[in-house]
């Protein structure tokens, strides 16, 4: 057992009654044996941090595709980034950790190389077979891609914590229209209900973690500078805090300061809202919070408005930016090659891939094998692919 944590799961204290407790789990796909006196949550925990799609995200970028720099944030370091603040909140509003950890340690697993650029390439090539959405497939990476067992397919996860993954949702998602078709043989929430509070703060923790570290590695990319940030609110009532006691640093200097300040502020606002809420709501249980009228893990109606109002700033200075609107094209036209050149040579894909094209259909099969490619091994790939021409390069 974790150091300063009970065995139901959460941090030193007591759980509300709408948290996901273990006793009342809706368990696993396949029966196991007592997780060596482990709750459940702590068994996910390690399932997910030793599977190879965890692994690969430290060479899957989040914004910016130029892997000469070291110091922008990749996949691995976003995810940890999201758990760390998925843990404050879930502390705040005396929901689970454990769960709500293990989501945000998994809500990435099914990103394909390139951020979301790779996502729109894969879902353009995917037309007519399904489609592409990387949260549906993280489910699918942890329920059946990874096999680490012998005895069955997957991570064998717990229900509450596929149910996160399924129902993951920021500006960046589809919202996932949920049904009562099973995955496994554990259903999943039916129409016109919400996840958990746990799988909601994950959600929530995921938005707030774009919006502070995009703007600190646009500012390292050079592609935007602390004046402009003064047009926004958000940014601005953080900075003039510090201000207020360093008012002779020079703004660099006070960046991170007020990044922290920031999210601070937005996991604050989330805390108090969605107490108040659930107050309101008075849910005696989980399905309490799955069959509400709306969420209950948010923003407050101001506080979110100056939230919008900061991830429009960020969508026209920094992902419209000519240098990641070209990037992002160079990025998909390599995904997009790499697929189609598996479509008229499948058997040049692993022979584990090229075995199941006969039951899972190749389209499927390929978007399962380029999709888990790093942006490293893709551009590999492709190289290959193309021999002497040259490919597609990714801008600096």
């Amino acid at each position: 057992m974790r150091p300063g944590r009970n065995q139901a799961g959460a941090a030193t204290g007591k759980l509300a009654p709408y948290a996901v407790h273990t006793e009342t789990s809706r368990g696993r796909v396949h029966v196991e044996s007592t997780e060596s006196g482990d709750c459940p949550f702590e068994g996910d925990r390690r399932r997910i941090l030793s599977c190879a799609a965890f692994r690969r995200l430290q060479f899957k970028a989040q914004v910016f595709t130029d892997q000469r720099h070291d110091h922008f944030r990749t996949r691995l370091t976003h995810t940890l980034e999201v758990a760390d603040i998925a843990r404050r909140l879930a502390a705040a509003l005396q929901a689970n950790e454990r769960p709500t950890e293990c989501i945000a340690l998994a809500h990435d697993l099914g990103h394909p190389p390139f951020g979301h650029a790779g996502e729109r390439a894969l879902d353009a090539a995917m037309a007519g077979h399904g489609g592409f959405e990387h949260n549906t497939r993280s489910l699918r990476v942890v329920d059946f891609l990874e096999h680490p067992y012998p005895t069955h397919r997957g991570l064998n996860l717990t229900f509450e914590v596929r149910e996160g993954l399924l129902t993951h949702h920021t500006r960046y998602d589809r919202a996932y229209s949920m049904d009562s078709s099973p995955v496994g043989s554990t259903e999943l929430p039916i129409a016109g209900r919400f996840p958990s509070v746990e799988s909601q703060i994950a959600s929530i923790a995921d938005r707030i973690a774009y919006d502070g570290h995009d703007i600190e590695d646009a500012l390292g990319a050079g592609i935007l500078g602390e004046p402009e940030l003064m047009d926004v609110s958000l940014w601005r009532e953080a900075s003039a805090e510090w201000r207020i006691d360093h008012p002779s640093s020079p703004l660099a200097a006070l960046r991170r300061p007020i990044l922290d300040r920031l999210v601070a502020r937005c996991v604050a606002d989330v805390a108090a809202e969605s107490t108040a809420r659930l107050q309101r709501l008075n849910p005696k249980n989980v399905d309490a919070v799955r069959s509400a009228n709306e969420p209950v893990v948010a923003f407050s109606e101001s506080f979110g408005a100056a939230v919008a109002e900061l991830e429009s700033f960020l969508q026209d200075r920094i992902y419209r930016h000519p240098n990641i609107v070209d990037a992002d094209q160079a990025a998909a036209t390599i995904v997009g090659h790499v697929f189609d050149k598996f479509v008229r040579q499948p058997e040049r894909m692993p022979g584990r891939f090229a075995a199941r094209v006969s039951d899972q259909g190749l389209h499927p099969v390929i978007c399962d094998y380029v999709a888990g490619m790093t942006d490293r091994f893709c551009r590999d790939e492709h190289a290959r692919w193309i021999g002497d021409e040259s490919p597609p390069q990714l801008p600096a």
